[in-house]
Formats: C-alpha cells, structure tokens, sequence
C-alpha cells in the first residue's frame, strides 16, 4: 500500500493576475501561458541516414486576459498608450490558488505589452456579461 499522502490537482477557476502598476487583479480567463522551441533539422553531407535536431530561438504565445466589463477603465488606459505609440512594458505574475486562496503555482512574465484589445458583443436578446479581451505580448514566462 502507498503511504504518501494523496495530491489532487489544483482547479483552473482560481487564480489571479499581477500586473506592474495595475490593481485590477480578477479575470474570468487567461490563456496562452507557454513556451515551444521548435527542432531546426540540420545535415552535413558524410551523415547519411538522419539529421540533427539542433534548437532554434524560444517563442511565447501572447496571454489572453477575459473579464467583465466595469467602469474600470485602468487596462483600456494601458493600451491606449501603445496605440498612440508610447508602449509602456510591465512585467506581472499568472497566480495559481487552492481552495483556500493560498498561492501555490506562479508563472511571471516579462516585458509585457497590450498588443490587442477586444472589446464586448452585443446582443439585445441577451443575458450575458459583456466581456473585454486584452492580448499581451511578452518576451518569457517562467514557473516562480
């Protein structure tokens, strides 16, 4: 019989997001935390039956913030200053909590910078939360 104590995986409902400069810290969703080194193939003419798999530069997909749309206009004012041109990077933290609110898994990424900003659908039949989007680009992330 095992004796180690049984760990079950932490839920994905409950997390939080810190942003340098930014108090806003609940999010319906963040996407696009990873990382991918693709193989460049390489091959000298005396190596016959197979190639060398050598490692090309890290990429980072940008990271997609969801939330409810509020009179809260502090992510809006971010990427209003990179599209008039004057980008402002900050660096900030995915936090990963259990069902206590403790932290327990942190992912900080650098160099951050509103690239995209998706405002809500509307629908006058509908019920729904309006929702705004705000994609980040970033130049790493890091489990802390």
């Amino acid at each position: 019989m095992p004796t180690d104590a049984r760990k079950d995986p932490f839920r994905n409902f409950n997390f939080l997001i810190e942003i340098d400069g930014i108090t806003r810290a609940g999010f319906r969703e963040c996407a696009g935390i990873d990382s991918a080194q693709a193989p460049i193939e390489y091959r000298e003419g005396n190596e016959l039956l197979t190639t060398r798999k050598l490692p090309s530069l890290n990429k980072y997909s940008n990271i997609t913030l969801k939330w409810g749309t509020t009179d809260d206009a502090e992510l809006w004012d971010w990427r209003k200053k990179a599209i008039d041109g004057k980008v402002e990077r900050k660096n900030g933290s995915i936090v990963l909590l259990d069902d206590a609110g403790e932290e327990k898994v942190r992912w900080n990424f650098r160099e951050g910078w509103p690239t995209k900003w998706t405002g809500p659908s509307f629908n006058a039949t509908g019920n729904e939360v309006a929702i705004e989007a705000l994609e980040l680009a970033h130049e790493g992330v890091e489990k802390a």
